[in-house]
């Protein structure tokens, strides 16, 4: 906030971790603003959709409860206020709210402030138009005072925009002094340490003095910090921040945290972006078949591991076949791989469909007495005979039967909120790309069985495994930013595996993902049945039964009503 105050700074940008104040910071910029020095603003959100959520949670009460600058904004409820959701009008200047998916709200107009939220959520044009940043920031260059904010959790190194801006900056990092030595130090996550088993007893290590310090020294350690800049300053301020230093937030409740995250590469990932503040090193892009080869076991379908759970299908579909390739899933999404079935023939007639319902309606036992059944079905639906796989998933959608369509790009969900609806069904658009790189990291890097491991049976060929590690990752410059893309590795190349695998994971997120999973667990614990008795699901494409009748009772009939021209002459 000082730096927003100092004439010398032009652009600032803010690599953090989660819930460090960052939006406050924003709405004390546009508060200072409406009240001290007019200005136009601009605050541009990832999406629309947000950009309406924070001007209804977090700007309207600011100004609701802020006498400074209650009777600056013009009530929205007077007519020709100038006071929409996403425009606010004050004297000497206005605010503009926009999300960097919608062109029309980044136009061409003279902006002196210009604020960006979560810059590494943000697409990577804004419609037709090119990247949202560089729109943002050409429209403050006609002012000489004008001021940039950008500030983010970061994401993945190579590819995070608020890390590219962070590096052109002066990088400022926070030093706090050890209460006992009085050296002043960046707090880095290497140096917090704790007992075997114990996190809860965790400390930070002063790295000056060896002492051990706890969350009690905190606070004094951040009352006397200061910023220093590790760069030369040459308009552009930047700041790194972490949650070692929040005060909302311990050094034991972030070693359990880790603990917890670190089970899975995803999760970890998500952990090093949201409370470390730091950008997670890719390197599951590229897997070697040989490798995995060896990873080939003994179980079959009739014999399932204990941990196994529930089963989901993930289905390609080619000019004249159906690949399938069935996983099982346990705790943790742990995973088996049970089938690949190619069902040869014409996918525009039923007779082909009708072979994949049998598929749907095999049964498979697991070691210890229990009968699993295929709950869950994805069918790519984004390349061949789209309608037929609309009208077979539309008759079958009660059961679970899904047509989905891949969509590429960062950050996309696996398993969307909702589905997109069509003339003859719906489709749900899965971000193939977020699958690739949880099922891709999760090979390259769980190779102990447990949380997150890929089993997989003694059937599965070479050739197999080419196909699942059939694509890589790649980065290409587009409209001036760095983007990760994933490309095949090389011509010539069959997917079909990776692509089923990929389905298959995203339709388990569909039945419910790590959190069924979980219960699911906790159930099979408790309940482990006799040998023989069984406990399944029903299966996808079987007939649910029939509810049991309820006696019926004798309505009790309403009274007649007298028609209205008996009413005007009684």
């Amino acid at each position: 906030m000082d730096a927003v105050s100092d004439p010398a700074v032009k652009e600032i940008w803010v690599m953090k971790s989660a819930q460090t104040g960052w939006t406050e910071i924003l709405n004390n910029v546009i508060g200072f603003h409406v009240d001290q020095d007019p200005a136009p603003m601009l605050l541009v959100q990832p999406t629309l959709e947000m950009a309406e959520d924070w001007a209804k949670t977090r700007f309207a009460p600011m100004v609701r409860d802020t006498p400074a600058i209650r009777g600056k904004i013009a009530d929205p409820k007077a007519r020709d206020s100038g006071n929409t959701l996403l425009q606010k009008s004050f004297a000497g200047g206005r605010l503009s709210v926009a999300g960097a998916n919608s062109p029309a709200g980044l136009a061409s107009r003279p902006i002196r402030i210009v604020l960006f939220d979560e810059v590494d959520r943000f697409p990577t044009s804004a419609g037709t138009e090119g990247d949202p940043i560089s729109l943002g920031i050409k429209r403050a260059r006609t002012f000489w005072n004008r001021k940039v904010l950008a500030g983010s959790t970061p994401t993945i190194k190579g590819s995070s925009r608020i890390e590219i801006g962070f590096e052109q900056s002066d990088q400022r990092y926070y030093f706090v002094p050890c209460p006992h030595c009085d050296e002043f130090q960046r707090l880095i996550w290497a140096n917090v340490r704790w007992p075997d088993g114990q996190p809860e007893r965790a400390v930070y290590v002063c790295q000056h003095c060896g002492v051990e310090l706890t969350d009690a020294d905190k606070q004094t350690m951040i009352a006397r910090g200061e910023w220093r800049s590790s760069k030369p300053f040459d308009g552009v301020a930047g700041f790194h921040l972490s949650e070692l230093y929040s005060p909302w937030s311990s050094w034991p409740e972030m070693a359990i945290g880790f603990l917890k995250a670190k089970r899975l590469p995803e999760t970890l990932q998500t952990w090093i972006n949201t409370s470390l503040g730091e950008t997670w090193e890719d390197a599951g892009e590229k897997l070697e078949p040989k490798g995995l080869l060896e990873r080939c076991e003994s179980y079959t379908a009739e014999s399932l591991p204990p941990g196994a759970l529930l089963i989901t299908v993930g289905t390609d579909v080619q000019d004249d076949r159906l690949e399938s390739v069935l996983w099982a899933w346990g705790a943790d999404e742990e995973a088996w791989r049970i089938d690949h079935a190619v069902l040869r023939g014409d996918p525009g007639s039923s007779a082909l469909w009708r072979e994949h319902d049998e598929l749907l309606k095999r049964r498979f036992h697991t070691d210890d007495g229990r009968e699993l059944v295929i709950e869950a079905c994805a069918v790519d639906s984004g390349g061949h005979f789209t309608e037929q796989v609309y009208r077979y998933c539309a008759a079958r959608k009660r059961f679970r039967v899904w047509a989905v369509k891949g969509v590429g790009g960062p950050g996309r969900l696996a398993w969307p909120k909702k589905a997109s609806k069509s003339k003859i069904g719906h489709v749900w658009p899965v971000g193939v790309d977020t699958a690739k790189d949880v099922i891709y990291a999760r090979l390259k890097k769980v190779t102990v069985p447990g949380p997150g491991y890929m089993h997989f049976d003694a059937t599965t060929t070479e050739e197999w495994f080419e196909q699942l590690a059939s694509e890589t990752v790649v980065y290409r410059v587009t409209q001036g930013r760095r983007v990760r893309v994933w490309r095949p590795r090389q011509t010539g190349i069959r997917q079909e595996a990776l692509d089923c695998t990929v389905y298959a994971w995203c339709a388990l997120q569909g039945r419910g993902g790590a959190e069924l999973l979980r219960q699911r667990g906790k159930r099979a614990a408790r309940e482990r049945p006799p040998t023989g008795e069984n406990t399944a699901v029903e299966p996808a494409i079987d007939e649910p039964p029939t509810p049991p009748q309820q006696p019926t009772q004798k309505r009790r009939q309403a009274p007649k009503r007298r028609p209205s021209w008996v009413n005007r002459w009684r």
